[in-house]
């Protein structure tokens, strides 16, 4: 069964000057406390109080992500979340090249690698 893949953050950096979708999923707080991955799209999945609205995300998240087969990566703070969507939206939705920020924007962080201020 395949299952979301792990990118450090060398590899997204490097990734993202090829025009990847990059899509964060963490929360309008988180934001604005460590800023975003230039070019990274704001797309919140759990709200602050763990609640989600699949239907609606994944109508967002169809928006950007256009095919199957199109390459994205999945951001949160440590890699937790993206996970758990990677490997539903693998197994459950049918894409096929779903990946994630290995150790989330806290491994980015402690590289010493940059944000934008929301």
């Amino acid at each position: 069964m395949q299952e979301v893949i792990d990118l450090i953050p060398r590899k997204v950096d490097f990734m993202n000057k090829d025009n990847i979708v990059l899509i964060d999923v963490r929360t309008q707080m988180e934001f604005k406390q460590t800023g975003i991955i230039e070019n990274s799209h704001m797309l919140t999945f759990y709200d602050e109080f763990g609640n989600y609205d699949l239907e609606e995300w994944l109508n967002n998240f169809q928006k950007l992500v256009t095919s199957k087969d199109q390459t994205f990566i999945l951001i949160c703070a440590h890699a937790n979340r993206t996970r758990m969507i990677g490997n539903y939206l693998i197994q459950q939705e049918g894409y096929k090249n779903c990946a994630h920020l290995h150790g989330g924007i806290a491994q980015w962080l402690q590289e010493g690698r940059k944000t934008v201020t929301i």
